[in-house]
């Protein structure tokens, strides 16, 4: 391992030669501190400034003073957020669903979405599925039995500023307010893109890590928000040096939407910084098989040639992506990007998502239509986070149609029927 000490682009003696596989394998074979030494480990395999053309016409539309470097600077795109009805308009034409919303916009989750993001929305067609994602609809002002502003009980599990800790073994950090985009399905509407709460504060973030300190059970905290990819490099590199200081947190894991919504925050910086902090998982929000653009997959391409392994989490949501096909262009669409599927959601019942939420059963019916199917690294886990605080329940399938003659019955994704001999040692037939 490199020598702390040593200064920056120094050279390091290794006692063999090292390939560019043995650097990318998990937990990089050194330290990635003297970083400038190692830059050509990026930069050679994922080539910079990939732009898509829908994106230099958008920019070249609405933002005719921009320059191609502006455009690919994250900083820039965080700046120019788009969140006013105005601003919309200049490259939108909103329906009258859309435009009641902004009518009756008191209170109600803030909209912001990043120029980038903004380049891929259709400008006629209200009910593209990106489009009925982030720009809000008169139905987000109607609340629906069931619903609630904190579903999922997170308050109530809240021993310290921004910690969630409902399992035993681990922790939610909400480490920011802010989002880049804002879903208008967030569970978090309550909190996200509002400064009141205060958990982005350098004080509460030390009483968050003061709780984790204390609590030797947990040893695997999750840091997400809003968006902690949005936090600069420098508040990053504090947050997870503090965390790599407490003996008994073993992983860390960051959850965004970044690499969809903001790709350009991926820089050769950033991934050489989080790689210095392994073990370190990323879960990455993805919505629909078109945000898969060349910018999201060099995004991911840097993320995972720094040995950071990628999961992807999917919120079910009627009319954008509960169609079976749709589902399995995504999951087939992050595979090769080298996201796998992890968690598909079934919508939380935030205050005003009835529109958005579909039947259980259609989420079961999209789990049928991948497993056995498509490759099983394509197939997520069905889950809902329970209200009122039960965590995540897999709901799945049922496969095993029972027990005949000490054999158990199972139906495969045909619907063919097989039959397995359940038998406890010794030769003895289990019971019926």
């Amino acid at each position: 391992m490199t020598n702390p000490s040593e200064p920056p682009g120094s050279t390091v003696t290794l006692d063999r030669p090292i390939s560019g596989i043995d650097l990318l394998s998990s937990h990089l074979a050194f330290s990635t501190t003297a970083s400038p030494a190692y830059d050509w480990l990026l930069r050679d395999i994922t080539p910079a400034g990939r732009t898509s053309p829908h994106c230099r016409v958008f920019r070249r539309r609405i933002f005719p003073d921009a320059t191609p470097a502006q455009w690919n600077d994250w900083q820039w795109q965080l700046a120019n957020r788009i969140t006013t009805r105005a601003a919309l308009q200049r490259f939108l034409s909103l329906s009258p669903r859309e435009e009641a919303a902004f009518a009756r916009c008191n209170g109600s989750l803030p909209v912001a979405l990043t120029p980038y993001y903004a380049s891929l929305l259709d400008e006629k067609n209200d009910h593209q599925p990106l489009r009925k994602a982030v720009i809000p609809v008169l139905d987000e002002h109607t609340a629906a039995p069931g619903e609630a502003a904190d579903p999922l009980g997170e308050e109530e599990h809240s021993p310290a500023p921004g910690i969630v800790h409902r399992y035993p073994d681990r922790a939610l950090f909400l480490v920011t307010s802010t989002c880049s985009t804002y879903c208008r399905y967030c569970t978090r509407s309550r909190l996200v893109g509002r400064e009141h709460h205060g958990h982005h504060t350098r004080s509460a973030w030390e009483k968050a890590i003061a709780y984790i300190e204390k609590t030797p059970a947990i040893r695997d905290v999750l840091l997400s928000g809003g968006d902690p990819l949005t936090l600069s490099d420098e508040a990053l590199e504090w947050l997870l040096t503090r965390l790599r200081r407490i003996p008994h947190v073993e992983i860390i894991r960051l959850g965004t939407k970044a690499p969809a919504v903001l790709p350009q925050r991926i820089t050769l910086r950033l991934t050489r910084l989080l790689r210095r902090f392994h073990p370190l998982w990323i879960s990455i929000h993805a919505t629909h098989p078109d945000e898969i653009t060349p910018e999201m997959s060099q995004a991911c391409a840097r993320l995972a040639d720094a040995g950071i392994p990628l999961g992807s989490q999917t919120v079910l949501l009627a009319g954008i992506n509960d169609e079976p096909e749709t589902m399995r262009r995504l999951m087939h669409g992050l595979l090769k990007i080298r996201v796998r599927p992890y968690y598909l959601y079934q919508c939380d019942p935030i205050i005003g998502s009835s529109h958005f939420r579909t039947p259980v059963a259609k989420g079961i019916e999209i789990i049928q239509s991948l497993r056995g199917w498509t490759s099983g690294y394509a197939v997520p886990t069905f889950v809902i986070d329970a209200p009122g605080g039960g965590g995540k329940i897999p709901i799945t399938p049922e496969y095993v149609e029972g027990c005949k003659h000490g054999d158990v019955v199972l139906r495969n994704y045909q619907g063919n029927l097989y039959r397995y001999p359940d038998h406890a040692p010794g030769g003895t037939a289990a019971a019926d």
